[in-house]
């Protein structure tokens, strides 16, 4: 009786091993394909699998071959996929995060980050909010009340993609540049802020009401207080054991991966979504830039390659777009504009109160449009957690889809490659000022102080003009 027991459970892991592992070639291959095909047109590859994954949906695989679509993505199989996509989420978020610089450079104390970050954060939150609010009546779930609803939308359009924003800086070998460290500390500082809303939102949200939700709040402040102020301190010693490569040992990267999933686990417990705890993990690592530099050459592209495109497939295979309402159209063309809006025009009159030029200014403003997967990350926890239905969560994926495809040219449009190293790195030495207010009218005082007010001087000594 064992024996046979035994031989049918062999028998059905051979056969989930038999349909998982096709699934997992069908994604990674149509990742591959349009990622190139995204790299080809300009685009991060990582938007590439987004589109991906919405291709192998009901959108349009399920629609041309829903009898083979089926076949490749049976239903027993979506158990394995979400636990493999759950753990590559919680293990990127950890890399984010340990990725995460919070060093302050010269220029970053002048151009204060944070302005920048709360510009495209608060617009955003408020005019997706308001939407939210408009369209509460039609839209949410039952069990979801107005404001909960409301401020799920406007925190989802508050995100900036921090990891697809580093990617375009670093294509482009902007990542040390004034605009680029500006922008990567305002969008951590935004990723940040939104993860603590969606926290706090699905707190109150799973726990019926605020007050039952209080103790779930508790336990994640109190654990992000350990990890980071306790585990941290434990973890530094990890900074010692790279290696004259740049390498880590087996050891420490056995500490590296078990942390996080630890982590991820324990956020799961308290109801907070595992991701929570692998970005909570990523802080609590090392600062240092070998140590952060061989965890991130070790495990990114294990994780992006392999884990990440099954993530963008299960979310694609939610996306349906062929049954969207008007009241669901009219929605997704609200929160597109309100979003683009708030973040565009939030981040460029910053810049420009920062006095960065009028094409930085406007630069700035469409990189920080770039949302990503950070968005998708959002807005599937928010489905998870029944904050948002299946139509809402199909019109914020393309939201995710247009803003972000719209932040490099954006930024091309601005700033071509041929201004991008005069302005980061033409610094002229500022023309000497007159030694007294009797020095303006002497022939060069006059040109000096002409000088000054035609062409003024930004703090770095770059030209703002």
């Amino acid at each position: 009786m064992q024996d046979h027991v035994s031989s049918a459970m062999s028998d059905s892991n051979l056969e989930l091993t038999l349909d998982v592992l096709p699934a997992l070639t069908v994604i990674l291959l149509t990742a591959a394909v349009v990622g190139r095909l995204a790299t080809l047109l300009g685009q991060p590859r990582v938007l590439g699998e987004i589109v991906a994954g919405i291709l192998l949906g009901p959108t349009l695989f399920g629609w041309l071959a829903p009898g083979l679509q089926a076949d490749v993505f049976p239903a027993h199989t979506r158990p394995v996929l979400h636990v493999l996509s759950t753990i590559g989420l919680t293990l990127y978020m950890f890399l984010v995060g340990a990725g995460l610089d919070p060093a302050r450079h010269e220029s970053d104390r002048k151009h204060h980050p944070a302005v920048l970050a709360l510009s495209g954060f608060l617009p955003s939150l408020v005019l997706g909010g308001l939407v939210g609010l408009l369209m509460w009546d039609d839209l949410s779930p039952e069990d979801v009340g107005r404001w909960e609803f409301s401020l799920f939308v406007g925190g989802a359009l508050s995100l900036t993609a921090l990891p697809m924003l580093a990617r375009m800086l670093y294509e482009r070998g902007l990542q040390n540049s004034r605009l680029g460290r500006l922008s990567l500390i305002a969008a951590s500082i935004d990723d940040a802020a939104a993860w603590c809303f969606l926290a706090a939102l699905t707190a109150v949200h799973t726990g019926s009401g605020a007050a039952n939700a209080l103790p779930m709040i508790g336990y994640s402040l109190l654990f992000t207080a350990v990890m980071l102020l306790g585990v941290k301190r434990l973890l530094r010693p990890l900074a010692r054991h790279v290696g004259p490569q740049g390498t880590l040992s087996p050891g420490v990267m056995h500490v590296v991966v078990i942390v996080p999933i630890v982590c991820g686990y324990l956020t799961d417990l308290i109801g907070i979504y595992s991701v929570f705890g692998g970005f909570v993990a990523g802080l609590a690592m090392p600062r240092d830039p070998r140590f952060r530099q061989a965890l991130h050459n070790r495990m990114m592209d294990t994780v992006s390659t392999l884990l990440l495109p099954i993530f963008f497939c299960l979310s694609g295979l939610t996306t349906d777009l062929r049954g969207i309402s008007a009241d669901t159209l009219l929605f997704g063309v609200a929160v597109l504009l309100t979003g683009f809006a708030g973040k565009y025009f939030g981040s460029t009159l910053a810049m420009r109160t920062l006095r960065f030029s009028w094409r930085e200014a406007f630069a700035v403003g469409g990189l920080m449009n770039a949302r990503g997967m950070m968005i998708l990350i959002f807005i599937n926890i928010g489905l998870a957690q029944g904050l948002i239905t299946k139509p809402v969560f199909s019109v914020l994926v393309v939201v995710a889809v247009v803003t972000s495809a719209a932040a490099l040219p954006l930024y091309r449009r601005a700033l071509p490659k041929r201004l991008e190293t005069q302005l980061d790195n033409k610094a002229p030495t500022p023309a000497p000022a007159p030694r007294s207010l009797a020095g303006v009218g002497r022939p060069d005082g006059a040109a000096t102080y002409r000088r000054r007010i035609e062409n003024p001087i930004h703090p770095d000594n770059t030209p703002l003009h």
